[in-house]
């Protein structure tokens, strides 16, 4: 955004710089030209007033030429300035408009990213929430079933549970899925 500012500035400054530059150059194209004109007068000095006359209109009409020539120079520059003013005012709008429109977008998918994040970690949780259960459950059965398993090893289930509770334990387990880890 300031790097078109700042090209437009230059280039104003560009046209300024010509036109300044071409004024001076026709300021001592006149310069050496009234120069030569008061010479040639001097030298007409002494051959008459017809003379003299003849180098003041000159050097006259060398001035409004000058003077023309300046005023239309400085015209050319004031309208390359308004120009380049105007270019770089639509160009500082076009991108502000381009920045705001960035803005917006960048606004929105951080919205729909975080949505999503929201989304992603409720069903995370869900899913965790169900895997923790399942994996309690998994522990409760191993427990209950290490718990058979020793106790019919140190022979407490069969005879001694059957009379107690009216179950056999041992008999509703099956004690070859008991695996142990070493």
């Amino acid at each position: 955004m300031a790097s078109q500012q700042d090209k437009a500035s230059y280039q104003a400054g560009e046209t300024k710089a010509r036109t300044e530059e071409k004024t001076g150059q026709a300021v001592g194209a006149t310069k050496d030209t009234a120069q030569h004109a008061k010479d040639r007068a001097s030298d007409a000095a002494g051959k008459g007033q017809d003379a003299k006359e003849a180098t003041k209109q000159k050097a006259s009409d060398t001035g409004s030429y000058l003077g023309e020539k300046t005023d239309e120079a400085k015209h050319k520059a004031g309208e390359t300035t308004e120009a380049t003013k105007q270019k770089a005012g639509e160009t500082t709008e076009a991108a502000k408009q381009k920045t705001a429109d960035a803005m917006e977008a960048a606004k929105q998918k951080a919205s729909e990213a975080s949505q999503y994040a929201k989304d992603s970690a409720v069903a995370g949780k869900d899913k965790s929430g169900s895997v923790i259960q399942q994996a309690a459950d998994q522990v409760k059965s191993a427990a209950v079933g290490a718990k058979d398993a020793v106790a019919s090893t140190l022979g407490l289930g069969g005879d001694n549970m059957q009379g107690g509770t009216g179950t056999d334990s041992s008999s509703n387990k099956d004690s070859s899925t008991i695996t142990r880890d070493h």
